[in-house]
């Protein structure tokens, strides 16, 4: 087996879909959590700047979407054909826009400015939005596409809690069941579900 490092802050947000795939392939792998008052040191040893950083053999790879997709391929969780691995990847990004549009309002530095930006995505925005992904779901039996378990499922339930917190919305999988469907179908896995059972407890649970 290679040596295998994930390198991410002792959080789950970005980072948690690599380590719940690397679970699910039996891969044996160092969980590298990098504090914050550590990361301004670490960060010139990354390639961009950024975590996470999957690290294969001294080799490091980076951006989260990528590593996922790499990890899904790996361990059989992508599509037949080209045109279901176009179908997960649309959906996930789909999600991912979702995120992004979350995390513009959660880390705007004026308060003011975050505070309307808020109330006007919750009232023109997130509903679309959410409504759109709880449809997407349903229509792919409890799962982000292709109607069964994928790479983009992983991803999903990795970053669900830190997109709650950003979307303020702390009750998000009791409105919308399909999206506790999708986090149920990835931890019942027995390797993933061990794995989650081990987090180290000091972590930041988003």
């Amino acid at each position: 087996m290679p040596k295998v490092v994930l390198h991410y802050f002792p959080l789950k947000a970005l980072g948690e879909s690599a380590r719940l795939l690397l679970a699910y392939g039996g891969q044996e792998f160092e969980d590298k959590r990098v504090s914050m008052e550590d990361w301004p040191a670490y960060k010139p040893s990354t390639p961009f700047g950024q975590m996470p950083v999957l690290e294969i053999d001294g080799k490091q790879y980076a951006q989260s979407m990528a590593i996922a997709r790499y990890l899904g391929r790996k361990y059989g969780l992508s599509g037949q054909d080209i045109e279901v691995d176009f179908e997960i990847d649309q959906n996930i990004e789909f999600v991912n826009d979702i995120r992004a549009k979350a995390a513009s309002v959660h880390y705007e530095p004026d308060e003011a400015i975050k505070e309307k930006k808020h109330e006007d995505f919750v009232k023109n925005q997130y509903p679309f939005l959410i409504g759109k992904l709880d449809e997407m779901i349903k229509k792919n039996k409890g799962h982000i596409a292709a109607g069964k378990l994928t790479w983009a499922d992983f991803v999903f339930a990795g970053m669900f809690d830190y997109l709650k917190v950003m979307l303020r919305m702390p009750d998000l999988e009791q409105k919308y069941p399909s999206f506790k469907q999708v986090i149920d179908a990835v931890y019942a896995d027995a390797k993933v579900k061990a794995y989650s059972e081990n987090v180290p407890k000091a972590d930041v649970n988003f």
